[in-house]
């Protein structure tokens, strides 16, 4: 390796180990085996590594920030500014400051000799900072995990969301809904993943078609309306729409006005009185371990049957429709109801995967899963603040709640 520049990363694949141990190993803390610590220095060694002048510094004193990267699309979203803000107050309880990065990033080592350690949240493996970022030489935790090639983090904090959207679908469903649809979220974040996935998988164990439609990852309400007009245009029988991005639900709620469909009740097939189903919500439980994953695969998840869903970022193959065409199960209605599909110009329910101000000051108010976001960034710089001060391991994870709130869009009291 005399072509380039030998990163850790490098010396962290050919010795077998995460780049955390190596670091720890080279710099002579942490709790790493002395026989490993040796190999790591001799692979090293071997190699021609050598830390550059920032990581040198970062060792002799700490720079009293840590930084924060965000989406692109992260500036017109509810859900991003008061996660920021959460994390922002849980970062100067330990008495550093936050610097917002650039969507852009910069180069890792500017980084490294400006923060003690990173925040990257909802990683996406086509942003061409995040390798960067996750290479800077210095400790990095990720909001929901990194599906990319490049270093993994140090540490991450996950929502269960397939089991949040498998909550939602379960609730349409007990109000009455025969032919759910989703507005899916574009990329290949762990978030948008698992919402595709658990559309599919949720459909075929159900024996329910979920018609699936890809709108943007930060799908603005004209958006969102354009693709419910033509949902519900190729696919009348559709009774309910989820709408997964931040901010997209008075989109939905514009296009079924506009072709007469009465939000919140279903008249053909469905009740529209409060719901008998109590309210669900996630569990919050952390874990470590030296490989990255949870010890505890199910929480955040549904509880009504005694079962969770599967983990956020789950990489199994899901149902998904292009143009209108479906996959996920069979046409038709859930097991064991009987019951048909409504008649065009019949009611719809509606809700969100992401609540928000939109959600809760629409007419009628928005069922949405709310996923506590200036708690999540509270929970994403405590865990970095806990690797910083030696409170937690390297490669911890931890899981985040969410809580299913349901409204009158699809017939329950708010």
């Amino acid at each position: 390796m005399t072509s380039r520049t030998v990163t850790l990363l490098d010396v962290a694949r050919t010795a077998g180990v995460s780049k955390s141990t190596v670091s720890d190993a080279l710099q002579g803390s942490g709790r790493v085996a002395e026989a490993t610590r040796d190999r790591v220095r001799a692979v090293a060694e071997e190699l021609g590594y050598r830390p550059n002048s920032a990581a040198r510094r970062l060792r002799r004193a700490s720079t009293g920030a840590v930084g924060l990267h965000l989406p692109a699309t992260a500036t017109r979203l509810d859900y991003y500014m008061n996660l920021a803000f959460g994390a922002v107050e849980r970062a100067q309880e330990d008495g550093l400051d936050m610097v917002l990065l650039a969507p852009s990033g910069a180069a890792g080592g500017r980084i490294a000799s400006r923060v003690d350690g990173l925040l990257v949240i909802d990683p996406e493996p086509g942003d061409s900072a995040v390798p960067g970022l996750l290479d800077a030489g210095v400790p990095v935790v990720t909001g929901e995990r990194y599906l990319g090639p490049a270093t993994g983090p140090s540490g991450a904090v996950v929502c269960d969301n397939a089991a949040s959207l498998t909550a939602l679908l379960d609730h349409v469903t007990e109000r009455g809904a025969r032919r759910p649809a989703l507005l899916a979220p574009s990329g290949s974040s762990a978030w948008a993943t698992a919402l595709r996935a658990t559309a599919g998988s949720w459909g075929r164990t159900h024996g329910v078609t979920v018609t699936l439609r890809t709108v943007p990852f930060a799908a603005t309400p004209a958006e969102a309306e354009a693709a419910t007009r033509a949902l519900l245009a190729a696919d009348p029988a559709v009774d309910a729409v989820i709408c997964a991005p931040d901010g997209s639900a008075p989109g939905v709620l514009r296009a079924a006005a506009a072709l007469g469909r009465k939000v919140g009740a279903l008249s053909a097939s469905g009740p529209s009185g409060p719901s008998s189903a109590s309210d669900v919500s996630g569990t919050s439980e952390a874990s470590g371990g030296s490989d990255g994953h949870s010890g505890h695969s199910g929480s955040g998840g549904s509880r009504r049957n005694g079962e969770s869903g599967q983990s956020k970022g789950g990489r199994s193959e899901g149902g998904r429709s292009e143009g209108g065409r479906s996959e996920g199960g069979g046409p038709g209605t859930p097991r064991g109801t009987g019951a048909t599909v409504g008649p065009v110009g019949a009611g719809l329910l509606v809700a969100s995967c992401v609540d928000g101000t939109a959600t809760r000051s629409a007419e009628p108010p928005v069922t949405a899963v709310d996923l506590h976001p200036a708690a999540y960034g509270r929970a994403c710089a405590e865990l970095l603040c806990d690797i910083l001060a030696g409170r937690a391991a390297p490669d911890t994870v931890r899981w985040h709640s969410w809580s299913l709130e349901t409204r009158a869009s699809t017939g329950s009291r708010g």
